[in-house]
């Protein structure tokens, strides 16, 4: 079965976050001056704008911040989940994250629900982080 969904296209700066997703863990930056993590990863800071940074494992915890159910596709590949949510989750550690929720009906989503990472596994390759509902 080939994958019909859009992957990503990891780059020079977010390597490491889409390499740590295979292997099912969520790493970010934290600022080495101060302690800022952030998403996306860059070269400084946008707290501080130091340019020291290293990578720390995220426990996978959050809540929803804020969401979208989605009726409609945005893409023919998307049409039997329908209906879906795009989330943003905002992790224990702090960065915000663009994701779905999954493993519950769209009408139990809150904003503040607390949630915990799943992974769908797309290959050896990819492993996207979405989220479901602590219970």
């Amino acid at each position: 079965m080939t994958y019909k969904k859009p992957l990503p296209q990891p780059n020079h700066d977010d390597k490491i976050f889409w390499e740590s997703c295979s292997n099912h863990e969520l790493r970010f930056q934290k600022c080495q001056h101060c302690g800022f993590v952030r998403w996306p990863p860059s070269i400084i800071c946008s707290d501080c704008y130091s340019g020291e940074a290293y990578w720390i494992t995220a426990t996978g915890k959050g809540k929803v911040y804020t969401y979208a159910v989605y009726h409609q596709a945005c893409q023919p590949a998307f049409e039997s989940e329908l209906p879906y949510v795009i989330a943003i989750v905002e992790l224990d550690e702090g960065p915000h994250l663009l994701t779905n929720i999954v493993n519950c009906s769209p009408d139990e989503i809150t904003c503040e629900m607390p949630v915990v990472v799943t992974w769908e596994d797309i290959s050896n390759e990819f492993s996207l982080p979405k989220f479901k509902p602590c219970r």
